[in-house]
């Protein structure tokens, strides 16, 4: 190799930094479990918490220093992969700390739990950085299969034993039809790299039937992983079956690392064409609807969360429709407030848990509000944040989108998603009732005993507030994030 040769492979490891922190610290509490088994668990989280943090200031560091590429244009840290980088850090360190009393509580091995989230970050970080169609299957592959695994944790649970099998079966299939779209893709433009996709698809090149079957391949891919109709049919179950904590994670960590590489591909490299706009624009209605709808039935509190995270992965898809700058902005921000307010959502109903007892059913929130007015006020802010009421988060993050959409010319999808937000008003004040209205008698463990998942819970409300009284400053990191896109 060549002095050029090696100061360009160096120049080119910033690229990867954030990763490398954070798989560095899953390789520290790998260790740290191996050397010392009898551990107490709260120093393992402690170190994956510190891991993350550390990540995360990376991202922000490599952030404020402009767009670094490496390994042959396979990678771009760029304004916007590092702004997912920072956001699945945040996600993972929330997911952590509210862990600490469940891993304490419930029959999870704490090591290796802390290991499985940490490895899962450090994929999602690599596709959010990813400027090669193979790298982002590579990536996605590490992300999901410690994914499966997490789904799994309980493994004297039947649900959990569910959850994993066909959480894992379903993605199998998914990354079988993400590879085939890759191919196609391939045997069309000759490479898999996005920047010479885009330049191939703006020169007008050939090739448009087998890259037109490559997209499809890769929109199936990409669905399934942001729950989007019809690929959501596995969230409900999953989401119900894997422990609540993973479930969180899932909910804001997997979705936010889908969506990084969903739009960077159908942003950049497809707003050539004029064909998937509207494919994208049908497929984000129909995934808003069906998952609004479906939620008003449902007598489970987790399963309808699921099905509020495919109606908000519906809102979000509106930023990848609009394309423009504005749009990638808006979508941003709005994952960041989808990740603030799904935390404590969760957050909230994991504080209902008792050990051996999940509570999670709708009537398990009977009178909660009432003898527990922390959490009644909490769960409060969380509902109407995801209802997108102001001054939450959730408003703000739905005002972009919508106002993205109508400038952009997309009056009707903007709409679509006004309707859909009045539809799904209807089940988030139904938890409220059920909290404030109604009477019951199920005895919970006082929450003051569980003081760090009060604290991540309290975190939430503070994001989710925060961000709708103070957005200026978010919305302006993630618009400069957004225009870094080429």
């Amino acid at each position: 190799m060549t002095g050029i040769d090696v100061a360009a492979a160096v120049a080119g490891w910033p690229a990867i930094l954030p990763a490398l922190v954070v798989l560095a610290t899953a390789l520290v509490v790998m260790g740290a479990d191996l050397l010392r088994p009898d551990a107490e668990h709260e120093g393992l989280v402690a170190l994956g918490i510190g891991g993350l943090a550390a990540a995360l200031v990376t991202a922000a560091w490599l952030w404020s220093g402009g767009t670094v590429t490496g390994f042959h244009g396979t990678l771009r840290a760029d304004g916007y992969g590092l702004f997912f980088a920072m956001l699945t850090c945040l996600g993972g360190i929330l997911t952590l700390l509210m862990s600490v009393e469940y891993l304490r509580d419930e029959p999870v091995a704490a090591g290796d739990y802390c290991v499985l989230v940490l490895l899962a970050a450090c994929g999602m970080v690599v596709m959010a950085a990813a400027a090669d169609l193979l790298v982002i299957f590579l990536a996605l592959e590490v992300m999901s299969v410690a994914v499966y695994v997490l789904a799994g944790m309980r493994r004297g649970d039947p649900r959990s034993n569910e959850a994993a099998v066909k959480y894992f079966l379903l993605g199998a299939f998914a990354s079988g039809f993400l590879l085939y779209g890759v191919a196609f893709v391939y045997g069309a433009t000759g490479s898999t790299r996005l920047d010479v996709l885009a330049a191939h698809l703006a020169g007008g090149a050939g090739g448009s039937g087998y890259l037109l079957v490559g997209s499809a391949l890769l929109l199936v891919g990409f669905g399934f992983k942001v729950a989007l109709m019809p690929f959501h049919v596995w969230t409900p179950d999953v989401y119900e079956g894997a422990p609540t904590p993973v479930t969180t994670f899932m909910a804001v960590g997997v979705k936010a690392a889908g969506f990084a590489a969903f739009a960077r591909v159908f942003t950049v490299v497809l707003a050539h064409t004029d064909v998937w706009p509207p494919v994208l624009a049908w497929v984000a209605v129909l995934t808003m609807t069906v998952g609004n709808v479906t939620a008003l039935a449902q007598t489970s509190t987790k399963r309808m969360l699921a099905y509020s995270s495919i109606a908000h992965a519906g809102y979000a898809l509106i930023g990848v429709v609009v394309g423009t700058t504005q749009g990638t902005s808006a979508l941003l921000f709005y994952l960041v407030a989808y990740t603030v307010m799904n935390v404590g959502a969760f957050g909230v109903l994991l504080a209902l848990a008792r050990r051996g007892e999940a509570g999670e059913q709708l009537s398990d929130l009977a009178g909660v509000g009432l003898r527990h007015p922390g959490l009644g006020l909490a769960m409060t802010v969380f509902m109407l944040s995801l209802a997108g009421m102001p001054p939450t988060a959730g408003f703000i993050g739905k005002v972009h989108l919508f106002t993205a959409a109508v400038d952009a010319g997309w009056v009707a999808l903007a709409l679509a998603g006004v309707l859909n937000s009045l539809v799904s008003v209807y089940y988030y004040l139904g938890v409220l009732v059920r909290m404030f209205m109604t009477d019951g008698d199920r005895s919970l463990v006082p929450p003051l005993s569980r003081p760090v998942l009060m604290v991540s819970i309290g975190i939430a409300v503070v994001g989710t507030l925060g961000l709708g009284f103070f957005p200026g400053l978010p919305l302006e990191l993630a618009r400069l994030s957004a225009a870094t896109l080429p």
